[in-house]
């Protein structure tokens, strides 16, 4: 059974620019979005998006950092289906240590960005697209 399905949820687009959120449908999921501070494209980020304060520029160059890796805020991976909630970074030393942990790693940075310790390999991170076994880090 999926949670964003019978949950209501709405989708959650963000223009970093100008610091805006915006609540969009689930079901009728329009291909461009435009913000109408600066007429640029919104970014999907994802169901369970809380954004901060729009003074608060440093939280917001932590979205957009996550957000350019392709990550969305998703507690729930996929469908929702799933009893993990993802981690994403909230603050600038959360995302440095990530960003720091894929370098000396050679992982990529999206997978460091959705670990809960930079440090700590988890399975489902680390699984290759296709493959059913872990990949050795």
């Amino acid at each position: 059974m999926c949670y964003h399905a019978f949950n209501g949820a709405l989708r959650h687009y963000v223009c970093v620019a100008c610091r805006l959120s915006f609540k969009g449908s689930t079901w009728r999921p329009v291909e461009r979005r435009v913000c109408p501070g600066c007429r640029g494209q919104l970014a999907f980020a994802g169901f369970d998006f809380a954004a901060p304060r729009r003074r608060d520029t440093k939280a917001w160059s932590v979205v957009a950092a996550v957000l350019a890796e392709g990550l969305t805020y998703d507690h729930r991976p996929g469908c929702g289906c799933t009893a993990l909630p993802s981690f994403r970074p909230r603050t600038r030393a959360q995302l440095r240590a990530r960003r720091r942990a894929a370098e000396r790693q050679g992982v990529p940075p999206a997978v460091a960005l959705a670990r809960r310790d930079a440090y700590t390999p988890e399975a489902r991170d680390e699984r290759p697209a296709g493959a059913g076994a872990p990949a050795v880090p």
